[in-house]
Order: structure tokens, then sequence, then C-alpha cells
């Protein structure tokens, strides 16, 4: 199954924070079952390109995940205006799945 997209809007300088609720079924009802997952968030300048910045990933049980960019991440930003991003889950079975993807842009700040 192709991952969702999502397509992340950031200003230059500002920490950001995701959470995404993952579930079974469209209704959201049945929660997805996280337990000993793990879970990792990239951004890069091109898909298979060189990675910008390690997204901090906390999986919460039982279908939470938080995804964290810190303020002081955008020093190791080294593309200009856009890239891309996707957030992978490894399950307990060794199963891997991206869930979601997107195009990354962001604006400059003004306030340095």
């Amino acid at each position: 199954m192709p991952p969702g997209a999502y397509n992340l809007d950031l200003y230059k300088g500002d920490s950001n924070h995701w959470q995404v609720k993952l579930w079974e079924d469209e209704a959201k009802t049945d929660p997805a079952n996280l337990a000993g997952a793990t879970a990792r968030a990239q951004i890069r300048d091109k898909a298979g390109g060189s990675m910008v910045v390690p997204l901090a990933c906390t999986v919460t049980t039982p279908n939470i995940i938080d995804i964290r960019m810190a303020a002081s991440d955008w020093s190791k930003w080294t593309i200009q205006k856009s890239g891309v991003w996707d957030l992978e889950i490894t399950y307990a079975t060794g199963d891997v799945q991206t869930v979601l993807s997107g195009v990354v842009n962001w604006t400059a700040d003004v306030t340095a």
C-alpha cells in the first residue's frame, strides 16, 4: 500500500512537532498495533539524496507517533527551500512500512 501524502510547510528557525495516529480502519475505531515498533523520519534534498535532518520519533502505544524537529536542527539544513520527507515504521515482526511521505517547503524567517 502506498504511503499517505502529508506535506510539511516549515518556517525557518522554528521548532516543529507533529503527531500521527495510525488506524486499522477508515472509521478510525480500531487503533493500529504499534507495540514493539520503532519509527524513523528524515528530510532529504530528494528521494535517495542527501539527508538534511533526521527527525526525532517517539512511539506511544497503541497507535501514536510523535515527530519533532528542534529549532537547532535548522543548522543542519543544506538544501534550498524544498525537499522531501517520509515516516517509516519497523514493526516488532520486522516488517517495514512507510506510512507517510511528502514535499517539504520552508519560508525564511525575519527575526534571526
